[in-house]
Formats: structure tokens, sequence, C-alpha cells
């Protein structure tokens, strides 16, 4: 009885150390420039897909977000760096404006900063 419960904590340490440390695989999107403008969508639902959005410097552009998670979690999106706290209705499209003035990484999150994703501006 002690193997078993030794090997099955040994199985849940493993997969704990996996799914903080190891690596996973990340939806990256690079934005398309049409019409002077550049449109990512991003669907919210149980995180953000894609969770790396690469823009390009000086073009305006707009995320669009749809959440589909009924989590209260999800419900918001924040940018601290641009000061965005954007609410995300469920089943509609929340669009937000990005300045891309000023090159470089910016990191966006859930409302309770559990979920993450990040923009890069280059």
């Amino acid at each position: 009885m002690k193997v078993v419960v030794l090997i099955v904590g040994l199985a849940i340490i493993g997969f704990i150390v996996w799914w903080f440390f190891g690596k996973h695989d990340v939806a990256e999107a690079n934005a398309k420039v049409t019409n002077d403008q550049q449109v990512v969508d991003v669907e919210v639902n149980g995180g953000y897909s894609p969770e790396v959005v690469v823009l390009k410097k000086g073009v305006p552009a707009r995320l669009n977000f749809t959440r589909k998670d009924s989590s209260s979690c999800l419900d918001r999106v924040v940018f601290s760096d641009f000061g965005i706290n954007q609410a995300l209705p469920q089943n509609e499209k929340q669009e937000i404006e990005i300045d891309t003035s000023h090159p470089g990484e910016f990191q966006w999150s859930c409302g309770m900063d559990m979920f993450h994703g990040k923009l890069v501006i280059k």
C-alpha cells in the first residue's frame, strides 16, 4: 500500500513540475497590415489564443477579444502598460485599440492576473 501511495505521490509531483516549469507550445500571431491598419482576433477560452501577438510599430492596431469562457476570472482583460482594463462580455467581440507608437514587449492579463498574454511591438 505504501508503494502505491509513493508512486501516486511522485506522479503528482512530476505533473506539477511539468505544468509550471515545462516548456509549453504558445500560440503566436503576427498581424497583417491591411488598409494601413492591423487587426488580430484573440479567443478567450480557458486562456488566450493566440497568447502572443506581434504588431508592427507605428501602424494603428486593434485586438478583437471574444470571450467564450463563462469563468468570471476571464471577464476582463488588463493592459496595465496602456491603462486599459476592459470588460469582455461573453460571446461578443470586444475591440481594443492599441497604441503602437513605442516598440517593446507588453503583458496583458485577466482581471485576476491568473491568465496572461504578451504583446510585441516591433
